[in-house]
């Protein structure tokens, strides 16, 4: 008999038509992600074929939560600090639903289209990222 081993990997690629240069891509900030505050089919795909975990795409749009200091979905109408956008999902993230938390990076700092950023960013925002829109 003839064993022959197979070795298989998987990658993937972010796609981000929303970064509009690489300036600061070696500088971004990790964070805490409050998962609770993402709402499925909006901010995240549920997990599917090949797919074990739920996945946020990068390109969101954060606020931070000033009472737990986690990070969610930038609201301009949020009362818990959510109303000042403070940067963007930098790379996709992986979590298991009901977990609470996930890890991840924040693009505070760059040049971003505006246009082209999933759900939609109002440059003129109450901001704390150093960010510049084209």
């Amino acid at each position: 008999m003839d064993l022959q081993p197979i070795r298989y990997s998987e990658s993937a690629t972010a796609g981000r038509p929303w970064l509009a240069s690489r300036h600061s891509l070696d500088a971004p900030l990790t964070i805490t992600l409050d998962s609770s505050l993402f709402p499925e089919g909006t901010h995240y795909m549920p997990p599917g074929m090949g797919r074990p975990h739920s996945v946020m795409h990068a390109g969101l749009p954060l606020g931070r939560t000033t009472a737990t200091g986690l990070y969610g979905p930038w609201d301009s109408s949020a009362t818990d600090g959510r109303a000042a956008f403070t940067g963007l999902l930098l790379a996709d993230v992986a979590f298991a639903l009901g977990s609470g938390q996930a890890a991840a990076a924040l693009l505070w700092h760059g040049v971003v289209e505006a246009a082209q950023v999933p759900g939609g960013l109002d440059p003129a925002a109450a901001s704390t990222a150093q960010i510049h829109f084209v």
